[in-house]
C-alpha cells in the first residue's frame, strides 16, 4: 500500500466534501446570505459620543456600554439584524436594514429615558395635574408645558428612587382599561422603606424631569408597581422599552443619517449580480479559449471557489455589501491569474521538450513561488484594510482577503488535482488540448541545438 495508489481518490473525496459542504451552507442563497444596507434598504446612522457631567472622557468601556444600551433599544423596536459597531474611539455606526420607521429609531437612540421618583407636595401635584391637562390640550401653552417639563420636578423633594433600580418594565393596563406600565424593582426592601414611610403622600414620577404622574401611596410597595399617566398604548410600549434599555452613559449626536429605499437597494443588487455574472462568464470563456482543456478544468475549480466563498459568507454570518461584491469579483481575477501563471509555465516546459507528466510537475512547482508571492502580498494588504478600515472598507477587505486565500487553494490544490488525474492516466495528452501546437513541442530544445 503506497500513497501514490490512494492519493487521487483521497483528494477526490476532499474536493467533493468541500464542494458539498459549501453548497449545503450557502443554499438557498436568499436565506443564507445576509445582504448589507446598501442592497436591502434601510437606515444608516453615525453617532458621535459626547462627554457628560459624570463622564468626562470617552473610554473603550463607555463606548461598549453605549453599544449595549443602543442594541437593547433597537431590538425593542423589533428591527431585524441591526448592525452596531465601533467607529474609532468615540463614534458608533448603526445600520438598520429594512426599517419601516427610521424616525422612531432615531428618537429611541436620542432618548435618555431616566426615570426618577420624588415625594411631591399635594399643592404641587394639583398644579402639575392641571398644567399637564392644559399642555395636552394646547401644546403651545408655554407656561403649562414648562411646568410639566421642569417646573414640577424642581418644586418637588429630592430623588428617592431611580429608574436604574428597576428590574423590568412592560406595557400593561390598569383596572379601568387605561394603558399603564407595570414594573418590578431590583431592591424590594428599598422601595418598601420609601413607600411605607410616605403612606398618603403623592409619589411623583418624572421621565427626564418631565412630570408623568403622582399617584398617592396607599400602602407599602415592595417588588412591583404601576406607572400611570395619560398614555397611549404606543407610548407605554416605547417607555417600557426605554426603561428596560436603561440610560445612555453619555450623550450622543447623530452626525450622519442616510435612508436607502428598498427599490434602490434592489436595483443595485440586480446590477451588481449582472456585472458579476458577466465578468465570471467572460473569464470562463477566456480560460477555455486560450488554455483549452486545462482552462476548462480551471473553470470547474473556479466554480468550486465561488461555492466556497458563498459557503464562507453563510457560515460566518457575514454581511454582503456592494464593496464586498467588488472584493469577491476581484478575488476571482486573482484565482484566474494564478492559473494563468501555472499554465504558461506548463506550456514553456512542453516547448522545452519535456513529457506531459514532467511538464505538469515542473510547471506547478516552478510557478508556485510566483503564485504564492502575488497572493501573499494581496492577503497582507487586505488584512491591513480589514483591521484599520471601517464600514464598507471592511466588507471589501473581508471578501478580498478570504477570496485570495481560497483562490490560492483552488489553483494549487484543486486545479492541480484535476490535471494530475488526466496526465497520470494518460487521458487527453495531445499538445493541442493544452494550447500547444504539435510543431511547437520541443521548440526551445530545437532552437538551442540549431544555435550550437
Amino acid at each position: 500500500m503506497s500513497w501514490n495508489t490512494y492519493k487521487n481518490p483521497i483528494k477526490a473525496l476532499i474536493v467533493l466534501a468541500i464542494t458539498a459542504l459549501s453548497l449545503w451552507a450557502a443554499l438557498p442563497l436568499q436565506k443564507k446570505i445576509h445582504l448589507g444596507l446598501d442592497l436591502r434598504g434601510g437606515a444608516h446612522l453615525l453617532l458621535q459620543l459626547t462627554p457628560s457631567e459624570t463622564v468626562k472622557t470617552i473610554t473603550p468601556e463607555i463606548q461598549a456600554d453605549t453599544i449595549q444600551v443602543i442594541d437593547r433599544r433597537i431590538n425593542g423596536l423589533g428591527v431585524t439584524e441591526p448592525q452596531i459597531a465601533k467607529v474609532g474611539t468615540d463614534r458608533i455606526s448603526v445600520d438598520l436594514p429594512e426599517i419601516k420607521n427610521p424616525e422612531a429609531a432615531e428618537a429611541a437612540l436620542k432618548q435618555v429615558a431616566v426615570l426618577t421618583y420624588k415625594i411631591m407636595p399635594e399643592n404641587v401635584r394639583v398644579e402639575a395635574d392641571a398644567a399637564q391637562a392644559a399642555c395636552t390640550a394646547n401644546p403651545k401653552n408655554k407656561k403649562a408645558c414648562d411646568f410639566v417639563n421642569l417646573g414640577a420636578y424642581n418644586a418637588s423633594g429630592p430623588v428617592v428612587y431611580s429608574g436604574r433600580d428597576l428590574k423590568s418594565a412592560q406595557p400593561s393596563f390598569d383596572q379601568s382599561g387605561n394603558p399603564d406600565i407595570a414594573f418590578t424593582t431590583k431592591d424590594p426592601k428599598k422601595f418598601y422603606d420609601i413607600t411605607s414611610k410616605n403612606i398618603g403622600r403623592p409619589l411623583a414620577m418624572f421621565l427626564d424631569k418631565r412630570y408623568i404622574s403622582a399617584p398617592t401611596i396607599q400602602g407599602p410597595i415592595s417588588d412591583s408597581g404601576q406607572i400611570t399617566g395619560q398614555f397611549t398604548q404606543d407610548q407605554t410600549a416605547t417607555l417600557a422599552n426605554d426603561l428596560n434599555a436603561g440610560a445612555l452613559p453619555v450623550g450622543i449626536v447623530i452626525i450622519e443619517n442616510e435612508t436607502i429605499g428598498p427599490t434602490l437597494g434592489n436595483i443595485d443588487l440586480a446590477m451588481s449580480l449582472r456585472a458579476s455574472m458577466l465578468g465570471l462568464g467572460l473569464v470562463l470563456l477566456f480560460m477555455i479559449f486560450v488554455y483549452r482543456l486545462p482552462g476548462f478544468l480551471a473553470d470547474i475549480a473556479l466554480l468550486i471557489y465561488v461555492a466556497m466563498m458563498l459557503g464562507l459568507l453563510a457560515i460566518a454570518h457575514a454581511t454582503l455589501t456592494l464593496p464586498g461584491i467588488a472584493g469577491f469579483v476581484l478575488s476571482i481575477g486573482m484565482a484566474v491569474d494564478a492559473n494563468v501563471l501555472i499554465f504558461e509555465r506548463i506550456k514553456e516546459e512542453l516547448w522545452a521538450g519535456k513529457s506531459f507528466r514532467a511538464a505538469v510537475r515542473t510547471g506547478f512547482s516552478r510557478a508556485f513561488t510566483a503564485v504564492f508571492d502575488s497572493h501573499f502580498t494581496t492577503i497582507v494588504g487586505a488584512f491591513v484594510l480589514f483591521e484599520l478600515g471601517t464600514g464598507t472598507v471592511k466588507g471589501f477587505a473581508y471578501t478580498l482577503l478570504w477570496g485570495t486565500v481560497f483562490s490560492l487553494v483552488t489553483a494549487v490544490f484543486i486545479t492541480r488535482f484535476f490535471v494530475d488525474v488526466l496526465v497520470e492516466n494518460d487521458i487527453a495528452t495531445k499538445p493541442a488540448l493544452y494550447g500547444v501546437k504539435d510543431e511547437e513541442v520541443g521548440i526551445f530544445a530545437k532552437s538551442a541545438g540549431a544555435q550550437a
